[in-house]
């Protein structure tokens, strides 16, 4: 038995792509990053930051292209695959790839918007954008 999953949260490092193929069908990529605190040799904190292209197929493109921009925070799952490419001047280069799955929508921007992505897309069609405009203060959090 094999099995390959992610699950990554973070943040998109620039605005999604959306496009159709030839048969219609909607993909939609971005770059994601996360990033986390670690020490270096010196001892001190550093952030390490690993960078991953993400793609989306159909409903899911289609709301992330909708919904999503540079700097959005996002929870994606998905299957990962490694990219082998040759740049400009000839140096063979690595990236990663993930085939998201699931997508949840974290945090507001702008206002607004859907939590979550996963099974059917088609409520959030039409659906009313949440708002939350109240500010957060220290009895708002639950522990």
């Amino acid at each position: 038995m094999s099995f390959n999953k992610i699950t990554i949260v973070g943040n998109l490092g620039r605005d999604p792509e959306l496009r159709y193929t030839p048969q219609g069908s909607a993909v939609c990529s971005f770059s994601m990053a996360t990033t986390e605190k670690r020490r270096d040799k010196n001892g001190e904190m550093a952030d390490q930051t690993t960078w991953f292209k993400v793609t989306l197929w159909e409903k899911r493109a289609e709301t992330a292209s909708r919904y999503l921009t540079k700097g959005s925070q996002v929870y994606i799952e998905g299957r990962l695959r490694t990219e082998e490419w040759t740049d400009k001047d000839g140096k063979t280069r690595t990236s990663l790839e993930v085939l998201a799955t699931e997508m949840q929508f974290i945090g507001t921007k702008g206002g607004g918007m859907p939590t979550s992505t996963g099974g059917d897309d088609s409520t959030f069609d039409n659906a009313p954008m949440p708002v939350n405009n109240a500010p957060a203060g220290d009895d708002d959090i639950p522990f």
